[in-house]
């Protein structure tokens, strides 16, 4: 009945939690969600009033502009001026996205011919993958292993799939093992791909969410980085708008030029009124992003510190709400949680193989709800 492409997919994970969580719920057991990450804070109200003042005016009743408004767009480059110091262009580097997603799930299409290698991190977020199966590419698992800091080995790809590959997919600060990569390696990933004809497509969804005074770069403050690939961004995290579906990709010019020709045949961009309170975020007040940081740095130190002690070594992630830790085997360690305790987690293996012996943790509930998790654990022989 379905396309060989479908049948081609692995199940989503967070579909196939969602539903043994809900078994769970059916049973009545209080069950504390530490698996997927959407964050529990609401969006600052200055946000909500602009989307609301701008969901009343007739005007943007109508269809958006497939590339996003220019204002939004302005906004972007502006943002991205004082945060990483990236001079873009909003008419030809900047695109809106319904969540950077939209555009991870969509820049295949534009690049990659049936056959032709995507290079995917392993583990990774699943859409990579998925992505590169709907435009009928080879995925190249690169392993993220502990002993790399997680970090890929570029060097260690074979050079015949190399030759056939024609996207790059990074993202740091990482989901889901939380690790940080250094401005060094990205300007090692832009020599990379200058020599293998690679765009680079850098996933940087949660730069805004970090600890202890770390700041996330951006792949784009590479030198040369602007003419290799594009990275993706969000609103999302930063601004807790997970449910507004915006986002926006940023760089080379050719490469956004390909993304919007595909979206233009596949959506009709992002609804006005969310433009407007996406230009909100952006230009007003950021206190609500510290804030945010702050409460999640809260939340670090105390399931770590609480894993620590029941003798999991578990690392301080400098940004990102997730907690990766090392299990024997991170499949039967969550469906133990959740059977025996009513912890979700997220088993490693669902974001490639290599994370087989990993589970990761959401910090994305409050500290009671996470101490309750902890006292739930120690009860138990793990």
């Amino acid at each position: 009945m379905y396309s060989k492409r479908l049948d081609s997919l692995p199940p989503y994970l967070f579909a196939q939690i969602d539903e043994l969580k809900e078994e769970q719920v059916r049973r009545g057991v209080d069950v504390i969600d530490l698996g997927i990450g959407d964050p529990d804070l609401p969006t600052p109200p200055h946000i909500v009033d602009a989307l609301c003042s701008a969901a009343r005016d007739p005007a943007n009743h109508h269809y958006p502009s497939y590339a996003g408004m220019r204002e939004f767009r302005e906004a972007v480059a502006a943002w991205y001026r004082r945060r990483f110091s990236v001079n873009l262009d909003p008419e030809t580097e900047i695109t809106a996205l319904m969540g950077s997603k939209d555009g991870i799930a969509h820049i295949p299409e534009a690049f990659v011919d049936p056959g032709s290698y995507v290079l995917v991190p392993d583990p990774g977020y699943p859409v990579y993958r998925t992505s590169t199966l709907f435009a009928e590419g080879r995925v190249y698992e690169i392993p993220l292993l502990e002993e790399n800091d997680f970090l890929p080995d570029l060097a260690a790809i074979p050079r015949a799939v190399v030759k056939k590959a024609r996207l790059l997919f990074l993202n740091y600060p990482n989901n889901p093992t939380a690790a940080t990569a250094p401005m060094e390696f990205f300007e090692g990933v832009v020599d990379y791909a200058c020599e293998h004809d690679l765009v680079v497509v850098h996933d940087n969804a949660y730069s805004e969410v970090s600890f202890d005074g770390y700041r996330a770069p951006s792949f784009l403050s590479a030198k040369g980085a602007m003419e290799v690939g594009i990275e993706m961004h969000s609103l999302s995290k930063t601004y807790n708008m997970t449910g507004w579906r915006i986002g926006m990709a940023c760089g080379r010019m050719e490469v956004i030029k390909g993304l919007r020709q595909v979206k233009t045949n596949v959506d009709s961009g992002v609804f006005n009124a969310v433009q407007h309170a996406a230009i909100a975020a952006l230009t007003g007040p950021q206190d609500s992003v510290r804030e945010a940081s702050e409460v999640y740095q809260e939340r670090r130190n105390l399931l770590v510190a609480g894993l620590r002690e029941m003798g999991f070594p578990v690392a301080l992630p400098q940004a990102t709400f997730y907690v990766w830790m090392g299990v024997e085997n991170g499949f039967d360690f969550a469906r133990r949680l959740l059977n025996e305790a009513g912890i979700v987690v997220t088993p490693g293996i669902g974001f490639g193989k290599y994370g087989e012996k990993y589970a990761r943790f959401a910090i994305t509930r409050p500290v009671d709800r996470i101490g309750e998790a902890l006292d739930r654990m120690r009860g138990l022989d793990l």
